[in-house]
């Protein structure tokens, strides 16, 4: 799994790519958002557009990703998940505990309807 971090309008951006697996990619990231939330930077967009496979261990990252930006009160979207990666999000009924956007623009648009 490779990430790059962006930020765009009220929101930062961090597009995935490759097989979402957690293990050392997993803490990478896990480190990358503990830095974003002491940043003060809350409102998350994961842009899973690349993504080509993901197991539960990139699931539990997405988790605790979405559990730490909330703890701090802001949020973790999700944008471009591919029917592949929506189907799992749908068999294991994380679809109804993220929120999920078509568009990364979308994604970032929502943090300012709150």
């Amino acid at each position: 799994m490779l990430f790059s971090v962006d930020e765009r309008y009220n929101a930062v951006i961090i597009k995935l790519s490759g097989s979402v697996m957690g293990g050392p990619d997993g803490a990478k990231l896990h480190n990358r958002l503990h830095k974003l939330k002491e940043e003060g930077k809350l409102n998350v967009v994961v842009d899973l557009g690349r993504v080509k496979f993901m197991n539960s261990s990139g699931l539990g990252m997405l988790i605790s990703g979405m559990t730490t930006m909330r703890n701090a009160g802001g949020d973790l979207r999700l944008a471009r998940a591919e029917s592949r990666i929506q189907s799992l999000l749908m068999v294991t009924k994380l679809i109804t505990v993220f929120k999920h956007f078509d568009s990364v623009d979308e994604a970032t648009a929502s943090f300012s309807a709150n």
